[in-house]
Formats: structure tokens, C-alpha cells, sequence
């Protein structure tokens, strides 16, 4: 008797992928903006839906929940893109910038009191004033909202400034991490 549901559930997956397979694609397609990789985040969605295909085939949407998971690739997708290309663009972009009489204490200084932020606020800071990334991109790495970038940013310079003493937080970021060996992720 399982042989028969099994064949029924295989039955009906494999005409559901035939109806949305293509309409699938199409959306990764447009998420994603790679054509070729639309068809590979179509079929890893179809996958995990036949992997539970006893859930989807109940749900009130099974096509709706088909276009959350290619949804969900795309967006994980996205994101290893832009972060990896961020990688190679800092790798590739590093300018030795060197200084005649560097600032130690002060470089110690800003490391300690980046080190005193939450990663978030620290991420934001480093990001938008060590890389110079805008508000967007910096959104875009983290996986956060531009308004979370902008509100993260702005409360963690009025940290930076009160830990530190100064009004010239972003100078003093972007000179301590250019000061301590390159853009901050080269030792890392």
C-alpha cells in the first residue's frame, strides 16, 4: 500500500514540475539576473520540494511555497555573490598606502575602541568609512536595510566619538586601518 502513495506522490510531483518548472526558472532568472544559474536554483527548489513533498502537496499554495524557496536561493545566492566579489575587489584594490610617521598609539586607539562596538555598528563604521562603501552596498554585505546601515553608522560614530574624544571619527577609522596593514580584512 506505501508502493501506491509513493508512485501517486511521485506521480504528482513530476506534473507539478512540469507545470512550474520553466515559471520557476524564470523567477531565479529575474532575482538573480544570471540565466545560467536560473535552471540550477530551479531545480535545487524542486529538490527540497520533493524532499518534502508530503508538506507541499498539503499546503494551501504548494506554488506559492515553490516560489518562496527559489526566493530563498536566489537571495542566499545573491548574497555569496556580492560578498565574494566585495573579496576579490578588496584584494585586488589594495593601495600601499604607507606613512612616513605612522600614528601607533593612535591606530591602537581606534582598533580598541572598534573592538568596544557591537559587530553590527562596527561592521557598518568599518565598511562605510574604512571601505568608503555606500549606505547600499554596505546593506547589500550585511543583509540589512539601508536605514539600519544609516542608523548603526550614525550611532556608532557617536560612540567612536565619545570613546575616542574626537569629532574626526571616519578620518580616524579610515587612517587606522589603512595605518595597520591595508584595508581590514587583508590579515584576516
Amino acid at each position: 500500500m506505501g508502493t501506491v502513495v509513493d508512485d501517486a506522490a511521485a506521480a504528482e510531483f513530476h506534473a507539478f514540475f512540469e507545470r512550474h518548472y520553466a515559471e520557476l526558472s524564470r523567477l531565479a532568472r529575474l532575482l538573480t539576473g544570471e540565466p545560467d544559474a536560473a535552471d540550477d536554483l530551479a531545480a535545487d527548489a524542486l529538490l527540497a520540494l520533493w524532499h518534502r513533498w508530503d508538506r507541499v502537496r498539503a499546503a494551501d499554495h504548494p506554488v506559492a511555497y515553490a516560489r518562496g524557496v527559489v526566493a530563498n536561493l536566489a537571495r542566499t545566492r545573491v548574497r555569496t555573490a556580492v560578498r565574494e566579489r566585495r573579496r576579490v575587489a578588496l584584494f585586488w584594490s589594495q593601495r600601499e598606502e604607507r606613512t612616513e610617521d605612522p600614528d601607533v598609539a593612535g591606530v591602537v586607539d581606534v582598533q580598541e575602541a572598534l573592538r568596544r562596538l557591537p559587530f553590527r555598528k562596527r561592521a557598518c563604521v568599518v565598511l562605510r568609512h574604512a571601505f568608503d562603501l555606500s549606505e547600499k552596498d554596505t546593506a547589500l554585505a550585511l543583509g540589512v536595510s539601508v536605514g539600519t546601515v544609516k542608523s548603526q553608522t550614525s550611532k556608532a560614530v557617536a560612540e567612536l566619538q565619545r570613546l575616542l574624544g574626537t569629532q574626526a571619527v571616519p578620518k580616524r577609522v579610515h587612517a587606522a586601518i589603512a595605518r595597520s596593514g591595508g584595508a581590514a580584512g587583508r590579515n584576516r
